[in-house]
């Protein structure tokens, strides 16, 4: 790395979100309570899978996954923009800039994986019930959350090793509340060429084949599913793919809407508000779903609580 670089900005400054001063106030409360929501609730979640033995399958296994990365990808961006807010600051060195873009991505691509190991797992639930126990064994799931930290960590780590090789002699102000990578590329006075191509190939394998893949699993899921049309079969399938359904629309709905649809001129606070349902109203989100859909969480749930009860 040229010493230049290193030396052409010492901080980035962050305008936030496009709101007005005398609202600022509303707004940390709100995303106070979203980020703390979105802590306490996938705790739970994980405390319940880790608590009930009958939630010890494959399925709950990814999902206390998911919680975990949903806590992490949250707490990536939320407190320091909650601190921002509250001491009127907008200020961040450039080592936490990169150390926040490449986090953010890194929890990013891991979400993505874990949704399509869950796609996955409930394709061979439906499709292959016979066969599962064999198919989708304790090593394959330990291997799929492996794998998908490897390769979220290795592309989150292309991305920052290129950041890093980028001047900010423009300026360095980011109209974003954290340090969003296109943000940062767009921003760089060097020639972005080879960032903006290693954002489409990581892009490609990190989220579109996945959500390709996703696709086809649920594909022949459904087509499974109608072979043998059944009133039970149905249900079974909705039950069982419901939740998990709802949260892969949230998820790639938000960035598609966000990183895949052309913007005009004057939407970035367009793109900073989805920012915000992509990052603390979804993970918060998530865990409801599971919750309020899944009837094994709801009767851990109360088994828990009446222990506590019980205790008390």
């Amino acid at each position: 790395m040229r010493r230049d670089n290193q030396s052409s900005v010492s901080e980035f400054l962050l305008l936030g979100l496009p709101i007005q001063p005398e609202q600022q106030g509303m707004y940390y409360a709100l995303f106070l309570g979203m980020y703390l929501t979105t802590v306490l609730a996938n705790l739970l979640i994980i405390l319940l899978i880790r608590l009930d033995s009958r939630l010890h399958t494959p399925m709950y296994f990814f999902l206390s996954h998911l919680a975990l990365t949903d806590i992490s990808f949250s707490s990536v961006t939320a407190p320091k923009m909650l601190m921002n807010m509250l001491t009127q600051t907008q200020s961040i060195s450039y080592a936490g800039c990169l150390s926040q873009a490449f986090f953010f991505l890194l929890f990013g691509g891991l979400d993505s994986f874990l949704l399509t190991s869950m796609a996955y797992d409930r394709y061979v639930a439906i499709c292959h019930p016979l066969h599962y126990t064999t198919i989708i064994s304790q090593s394959l799931c330990f291997l799929l959350v492996l794998v998908s930290w490897v390769l979220s960590s290795a592309g989150a780590l292309v991305h920052t090793l290129l950041l890093a090789r980028l001047s900010f002699l423009r300026g360095n102000t980011l109209p974003h509340f954290f340090c969003d990578l296109s943000a940062l590329v767009k921003l760089s006075s060097s020639d972005t060429t080879i960032n903006q191509l290693v954002i489409l190939t990581v892009g490609l394998a990190i989220v579109t084949l996945p959500f390709i893949c996703i696709l086809v699993s649920y594909g022949h899921t459904g087509a499974s599913v109608l072979r043998r049309p059944s009133i039970k079969g149905i249900c079974k399938a909705l039950s069982t793919c419901g939740s998990h359904l709802s949260v892969v629309s949230m998820y790639y709905g938000a960035i598609i809407a966000l990183y895949f649809v052309p913007s005009s001129n004057n939407s970035s606070d367009e793109d900073v508000i989805l920012s915000v349902f992509y990052t603390l109203v979804t993970p918060m989100l998530n865990p409801f779903i599971y919750t309020l859909r899944n009837r094994d969480i709801k009767g851990a749930l109360r088994i828990i609580l009446s222990r506590g009860a019980l205790s008390a």
